[in-house]
């Protein structure tokens, strides 16, 4: 089964997106900091991490850069998901790390679709061929 960390301190926000996730056969869990993210990420190994960017104690941004950093994290899917839209906020994502980025108010659909992108392009061996898997993916409706 897809596993599925979701990383928001608002509760809100983050029983939305398990909302959304619910049947369809992901399974899900919740941190609400960062620091709690990098730990869940290791004790419960994820597939994709849905990371809010505003989150206390580390940002979403140095989360995706410390999972990157981690031999044991290096290979989690993270799709950033955040009210921030301006394009240098996009940049620094891509700058840490990110696979993908989805801007608040989410959708359902697009949200499912980009998590299988992003699955199906892990299986990738190098980074680039992850890269072009993940594209590959969003544009065919994997």
């Amino acid at each position: 089964m897809t596993r599925i960390l979701i990383a928001d301190d608002n509760q809100a926000n983050a029983e939305l997106l398990e909302a959304h996730l619910d049947g369809s056969g992901l399974e899900t869990r919740i941190a609400v900091n960062g620091e709690q993210t990098l730990q869940l990420a290791k004790d419960w190994p994820a597939d994709v991490v849905l990371l809010d960017i505003m989150m206390p104690k580390l940002s979403g941004f140095e989360v995706c850069k410390r999972l990157r950093a981690d031999g044991a994290t290096k290979d989690i899917g993270v799709l950033m998901v955040t009210a921030l839209d301006r394009a240098t906020d996009v940049e620094r994502a891509v700058e840490v790390g990110t696979d993908d980025f989805l801007t608040k108010p989410i959708n359902k659909a697009e949200l499912l679709h980009r998590i299988r992108a992003i699955v199906a392009a892990r299986a990738a061996a190098s980074p680039i061929e992850r890269g072009l898997a993940y594209l590959r993916g969003v544009q065919q409706g994997v």
